[in-house]
């Protein structure tokens, strides 16, 4: 009989409103909350501890993949308890394990109090609209709700393409296909040939992690579907560049010709910790224009920036530095931690 009852203690994180799970060897079971880790009031973990409660939860076939693999992506449905990202990994030979909570409901744009712009942005009928941001700063959340307010007012089919899948959509307005690389698909770049001949409306790539995948996405934002993607990049023009840089140099020019024809919004984002707790989404928010556009396909992403400062006023286009001004200027986040997370820390201190 384990020391810990692994069930109870994902319940327990859940009813802490805390976002993650960790269970390391030689040292307490800890959780996240409001960004910060925090150890749970229990006892130091061995090896045998946590390979005895991992174990419990998965089938032989993942254990075996994780045996020669040593690594273990997979989702997880308690009832009862909620849904979870889990990654099994090895630390100095021991099993070690990562649970992210997965909310059932899925939050409405105003419930993240998203700016106004996210509900014209899911409106359009193609095109790729990117969020980006570190490992977790919401993305996940932020797509979710998108796709939650096109379920809630269009009638369309809505593919998505996940490692593991997320958030589960019920069919409101429009119907889900939901493909779990592993589980339905045998990867990102299978899925998104076929998916053309799927018949979607808009495609969600869980993450666009390789050239196949970019390409595949890019392709399809420019045959008239409506394309969202993730990438860890922590800036809007950071993340032009990072898709152009995954291309060899003879085909970047036309991979910047097929960005500046089907980009529409990058929404940078990043969670910081709110002054009395809980925390708030910055966004660095890029809308294509024309003038973006040319940039991009003349090669001067690194004039990007500047026009995103002129291009306020009706746009909804906003940088970092406006979003972290706002916040600090309304009470929600200090100084300091303003400056913590700044892209542009000496323009923030400026504007400040």
């Amino acid at each position: 009989m384990a020391a810990f009852d692994i069930k109870k203690l994902l319940q327990s994180v859940v009813t802490h409103g805390s976002s993650d799970l960790h269970l390391v060897s030689r040292t307490e079971p800890q959780i996240r909350l409001d960004g910060g880790l925090k150890p749970i009031n229990l006892p130091v973990l061995t090896g045998e501890d946590i390979e005895e409660m991992c174990y419990s939860l998965i089938t032989e076939k993942q254990k075996q993949q994780f045996e020669e693999e040593l690594e273990l992506d997979f989702a997880l449905l308690l009832p009862g308890i909620g849904r979870f990202r889990a990654n099994y990994y090895r630390t100095l030979g021991d099993i070690a394990a990562a649970f992210r909570i997965i909310p059932i409901d899925i939050p409405s744009l105003s419930d993240l109090n998203a700016p106004p712009i996210y509900k014209q942005l899911v409106k359009r009928e193609k095109g790729l609209i990117l969020v980006t941001g570190p490992t977790g700063s919401g993305k996940s959340t932020t797509l979710a709700a998108m796709l939650n307010e096109i379920n809630l007012t269009e009638h369309k089919h809505i593919l998505s393409v996940e490692d593991p899948v997320e958030f589960i959509h019920l069919n409101k307005k429009c119907v889900f296909s939901h493909r779990g690389v592993g589980d339905d698909t045998y990867s990102f770049a299978n899925a998104l040939k076929s998916a053309l001949r799927q018949d979607p409306d808009i495609i969600f790539i869980g993450e666009m992690r390789d050239k196949e995948t970019i390409e595949a996405g890019l392709t399809a934002a420019e045959t008239g579907h409506l394309v969202f993607g993730t990438l860890h990049t922590s800036s809007a023009p950071a993340t032009i560049n990072r898709i152009i840089d995954v291309f060899s140099g003879e085909e970047q020019g036309q991979i910047r010709a097929m960005i500046a024809s089907s980009l529409v919004a990058v929404i940078a984002q990043a969670l910081l910790p709110k002054l009395g707790g809980g925390r708030v989404a910055a966004s660095e928010i890029l809308i294509t224009n024309s003038a973006i556009s040319n940039l991009i396909r003349e090669d001067k992403v690194h004039q990007i920036y500047s026009q995103m400062q002129l291009g306020q006023g009706d746009s909804g286009m906003q940088t970092q530095t406006q979003s972290l001004v706002k916040f600090y200027k309304d009470g929600k986040i200090s100084r300091d931690i303003a400056l913590q997370y700044a892209n542009k820390a000496d323009e923030l201190a400026r504007a400040i």
